[in-house]
């Protein structure tokens, strides 16, 4: 079992960054997929971005590819999602998740994180 704790959700201006961190524990942090998703109110959640265990695979929503970037440190067992640029339809709240699947798209979590609020003003 992984439990995931997202943190760094806050309130930016419009063009602003953001970097949200999701700090993993129990099983091994290692050869997880490990990826973010977003939901607005009223509206489905939807994929964000996700990473291969040995950071070779990344994928990004078209919404945010060029403006956000995933990371991973291993080490610290904790994934990143840096977010620049940031755009009022970027209003979410902002959830972690993970698998041990092998690097296959679409990515389909196991593991979820409770989310972060993520707010953008115009």
């Amino acid at each position: 079992q992984v439990q995931l704790v997202e943190s760094g959700g806050g309130l930016v201006q419009s063009g602003g960054s953001l970097r949200l961190s999701c700090v993993a524990s129990g099983r091994t942090f290692s050869r997880t997929t490990m990826g973010w998703f977003r939901q607005a109110p009223g509206k489905e959640r939807e994929f964000v971005s996700a990473i291969s265990w040995n950071t070779d695979g990344t994928n990004y929503a078209n919404s945010v590819k060029g403006r956000f970037t995933i990371s991973r440190d291993n080490a610290k067992n904790t994934a990143y999602l840096q977010m620049n640029s940031l755009k009022p339809e970027d209003t979410a709240v902002y959830y972690c998740a993970a698998n041990y699947q092998a690097w296959v798209l679409p990515f389909r979590p196991d593991y979820w994180g409770q989310g972060t609020q993520v707010t953008v003003s115009s």
